[in-house]
Formats: C-alpha cells, structure tokens, sequence
C-alpha cells in the first residue's frame, strides 16, 4: 500500500470525506469537508467514489512526499501548489512520480485546499466515516490533525492516469459567494421586523473565533428585549427550549451576534435561529476567512431547492470536465 509522508503539515491539515450522518441523537455532528463540492470535485478528477477520503489544508497548506508516487488533484483555494519546485494547476488531474514532494503555501483565496488522491486516504471509519472530529478527538487520523512525520495510507488506484481539467464554466457555476442565501429559521418570526431589516441589509465580518463548529460574526446586533424568549399570550413569555440544530443555521446570541453553526457544530441549541443558510451555498461557507464580509440573501423554499438540483446536475454531468 502506497503512504503520504507528511514533511510539513500545515496549520490544520485533517483527513475528510463528506462526514457521518445519522448520530445526531448521540451527541455527534457529521463533521466531514468543510467545502464538499471542492473535495466532490477533487474525487471525481482522480477515480475516486466522491466519498473517499482526502486531505483538507486550512489557511496555511503542508508539504507531502509521495515515495511511491501517486495521481493527485488539487481542489478548492489556491494555496501555490508546486511539485519538485514547479507550479502545477488547481482542478486538474496530475501523475507524481514515485519520490517526488508536493508543496502548497499561504491560501491566495479562499480558506481551504484540498489534496485528493486516486485510491483516497486509507483510515480506520468511526461510524462509517474517515472524517477528522476535532472536538471528540475520533475518526481520521488519529483523531487530530496531521503532524510532521505522519504517514497516512493510500488505498488502491481505480485506475491508471487520465488527464482531466474542470472546465472554466464549471469553475464559474461554483465559485465561492460572499451573499449567502438562507431559507427562514425555525424561530423567524420571533424576530421583529427591525431586527430583519439589520440582518438582511448589513454586512458581517467573520470573527478571528470562528473553527469548525461555528462562524461567528461581527457586525450590527440584533437587539431586543424579548431575544431568546417566546411572547406568550397576556404579555407573559417563556424561554425557548432546547432543541436539535440543523447544518448551516444561523444562531442569533444573547449579544444579538449571528453564529453560522457549521460542520462540528453542537447537535443541541437554545439560541433563537433567524435563517439557515441553503444547501447550495455550504461549500461557501467552508472557504470563509477571518475578516471576510459577508451579506444575507432570503430566498424561499423553491429557489433553494433549485439550485441544489443545478448544483448536483453539474457534479454529475459530463459539461464538469
């Protein structure tokens, strides 16, 4: 079985496939690619199933030998990936030779990068996943993110090498948004129509605190006295009571602050949620940086569903490549 060794590793490297689903009610998020469309992407240039596990660079990439030589795709953000000193593209397909180094630097974009490779990353799953967990410290790598002299495996290739590239329109269909569209949450109405003026007609900045289990952002706050609270009728009111989180919502806090709750967020919350934001647009989320600006969309439950479907009939299609 062919190895990755792991010369540098990066800020936050991690072993990712598209998550486990299913275990809310123990207590465990899906975790998995923080961009599933770049890591989808990644696995459908080199074979792979597109569940297959690969690596995911955050903000800062790592430096890998591949002593037995592999097919690799470089997906997501640019980090200026390089093979033995010289520049190889993004969204292509590409042959290491056995012995040969992949470096990827500083991002150029967005926030994560992903190194995937024909065979995938061979871990042992945790409840039918690969996929790192930071916050349980379970599943990918030893449960942490890679560390010098690491040697992850490479499962077996599906295939001998065959050139693929990402068509420049396939590229443009999904590229990163800075306007998320969100669907109402489940307490929108709480909320009163200044508070929907503020949320939807201001920019977020993404806070320096955000990680995988949420983003958090700064920006106008969401005052009011009843936040958090459910009028009653006669004026009384009584707190809301805690109840299962769903992927992408939008939590707004007793500081009046918006938290996006994101791929290891808590299964529970007892934050009022105003919006979440569409299936279409999580792989955006995943390529925000700390000091990134953000907008909110509403769109209704048509248009998100929508444009899932294109999304998906792209992925599928022969016009990706």
């Amino acid at each position: 079985m062919s190895i990755i060794e792991v010369k540098a590793p990066g800020l936050l490297t991690t072993v990712q496939d598209l998550g486990r689903e299913g275990f809310g009610p123990m207590g465990v998020s899906p975790s998995g690619a923080a961009d599933p469309t770049a890591l989808r992407v990644g696995n459908r240039l080199v074979g792979n199933p597109s569940n297959a596990a690969a690596l995911e660079m955050t903000l800062l990439g790592g430096t890998f030998a591949f002593p037995n030589g592999a097919i690799i795709a470089l997906t997501g953000s640019d980090f200026g990936a390089s093979l033995d000193g010289a520049t190889i593209p993004m969204w292509t397909s590409i042959e290491v030779s056995a012995g040969q180094t992949v470096h990827t630097g500083a991002t150029r974009s967005g926030a994560r990068c992903y190194l995937c490779v024909s065979g995938g990353i061979e871990t042992k799953p945790f409840l039918g996943s690969r996929s790192t967990h930071l916050l349980s410290g379970l599943g990918g790598y030893e449960g942490r993110a890679l560390r010098k002299g690491d040697v992850p495996k490479i499962g077996l290739s599906s295939g001998p090498f065959l050139k693929s590239t990402v068509s420049a329109q396939a590229l443009h269909h999904l590229r990163q948004r800075k306007v998320l569209r969100v669907t109402p949450g489940p307490q929108s109405a709480w909320f009163p129509d200044a508070a929907h003026a503020i949320f939807y007609g201001s920019a977020y900045q993404v806070s320096e605190e955000s990680n995988r289990m949420g983003l958090r952002l700064d920006g106008p706050r969401l005052d009011d006295p009843c936040l958090g609270e459910k009028p009653l009728p006669g004026g009384a009111v009584s707190e809301m009571i805690t109840e299962g989180v769903s992927l992408g919502a939008v939590q707004i806090t007793a500081a009046g602050l918006p938290i996006i709750l994101f791929v290891e967020q808590q299964t529970t919350g007892g934050y009022p949620k105003i919006a979440n934001v569409i299936s279409a647009d999580i792989s955006s989320l995943g390529q925000l940086r700390p000091r990134d600006e953000i907008r909110f969309e509403r769109v209704d439950w048509e248009t998100a569903r929508t444009a899932l479907l294109e999304q998906e009939a792209l992925l599928a299609s022969d016009d990706l490549m």
